[in-house]
């Protein structure tokens, strides 16, 4: 005959009742750590998004919750000239930017990885310095071509074009995850007839999915964020300002009305958190299992 457990009591029994506290204090006491570290992620984003819903006299006071809830200062900041241009360019940007990234760079990173030629070692030295190499060091030569040469000062082409030539993180990043697959599987297609291009494509992309999908997410959330590409080469045209530069520009307008300014940064934050919280478990996993072997 079995003895039942004090948590498989009804709820009303005080032994239960007692026994689940107890329960529910050492599970705080274990994961207490995780919580603290939640809660100091978690409660700015609490606080911005409560603020966007205050009136604009609430918003300057002391209160933490909103006294009735203004979900019209989000069509306000929608209807504020200019907004919606700057979603666009930001989505123009950042879709562009991802998709030229992985384009350009799985090819490199599959050669890189999967082939053995004379100075294979050094061109990946050569990837892993301009991973080094800050952008402020290049910005002046780089603004004289595409401003002066190439008159496209004023727009986001010279930010998206490169590009399309690759990008020395995301190599890396991919040349690490396919040195993860094994030759094998490579080798075996190379058998059967498949040339590198048909191999890389029927072979190699699907098992490299995830490492993929963490270089699409760390050039998109780069992308949406970026701040110093759209403020050297789009500042003079303000209908080819991103959110991330916009929303300097918003802050300026609306400086004292701080519900707007913070329904406007949920609005900017908004879409990268929905990207990650969709896709995090294939980042993760890329992440996780890139640089297992070396």
């Amino acid at each position: 005959m079995t003895t039942a457990s004090p948590l498989d009591r009804p709820l009303t029994d005080p032994v239960a009742k007692a026994a689940r506290r107890r329960s529910l204090l050492h599970w705080i006491a274990v994961h207490s750590l995780g919580i603290a570290a939640a809660l100091f992620f978690v409660l700015p984003f609490v606080f911005v998004f409560l603020t966007s819903l205050m009136s604009d006299q609430q918003a300057l006071t002391r209160d933490l919750t909103p006294n009735t809830w203004h979900w019209d200062n989000y069509v306000r900041v929608l209807d504020t000239p200019g907004f919606l241009t700057w979603w666009r360019n930001s989505l123009l940007y950042s879709g562009l930017g991802t998709a030229l990234v992985v384009l350009s760079s799985v090819p490199v990173a599959y050669a890189l990885a999967k082939f053995r030629f004379r100075g294979r070692h050094l061109s990946m030295l050569l990837v892993i310095s301009m991973m080094m190499l800050p952008p402020q060091v290049v910005i002046i030569p780089m603004y004289l071509f595409w401003a002066k040469q190439l008159d496209l000062s004023g727009t986001l082409w010279p930010l998206i074009v490169p590009m399309a030539f690759g990008d020395a993180f995301a190599i890396f990043l991919l040349r690490q995850f396919l040195l993860t697959i094994p030759d094998e599987y490579v080798e075996a297609a190379r058998i059967d007839g498949c040339g590198e291009l048909r191999t890389l494509v029927r072979i190699v992309l699907p098992m490299a999915r995830p490492g993929i999908a963490a270089v699409a997410l760390f050039q998109f959330f780069y992308c949406w964020n970026d701040y110093f590409g759209p403020q050297i080469y789009a500042s003079e045209n303000p209908g080819a300002w991103t959110l991330s530069y916009g929303l300097e520009s918003f802050k300026g307008a609306h400086h004292t009305d701080w519900n707007l300014t913070m329904a406007a940064t949920v609005l900017v934050m908004a879409p990268v958190i929905l990207v990650f919280f969709f896709a995090q478990k294939a980042f993760v996993e890329g992440v996780t299992l890139t640089g297992v072997k070396g």
